[in-house]
């Protein structure tokens, strides 16, 4: 799986983007300063997800939404499209509608 579809699944499930998990978790606090494990435990506690999604959701909250370029463009199962994450929405992401 993309670190994109994680993103995109995280809000299949919880109905927020990850740029509203970024404004929640700085509301509690949570910023590039954050160790992992206090955002993880918020992440599984109050929105049910799992350890891969919320450290997909951690390394946006203090990283911001670029990945390393390991997987991007490769034909693996993590492969990318791009270095920049979307953060806004499954629904608006460009990526999507150049696949529809």
């Amino acid at each position: 799986m993309s670190f994109q579809a994680y993103l995109d699944n995280i809000e299949a499930k919880t109905g927020l983007t990850p740029r509203q998990f970024i404004e929640l978790a700085h509301e509690r606090g949570f910023d590039e300063t954050t160790k992992a494990t206090p955002i993880a435990t918020w992440l599984k506690e109050e929105y049910g997800l799992g350890h891969g999604h919320a450290m997909a959701l951690v390394h946006v909250i203090t990283k911001g939404p670029q990945i390393g370029a390991k997987h991007v463009g490769t034909d693996g199962t993590h492969s990318d499209p791009s270095d920049t994450l979307w953060l806004d929405g499954a629904a608006t992401n460009p990526a999507n509608a150049a696949k529809a």
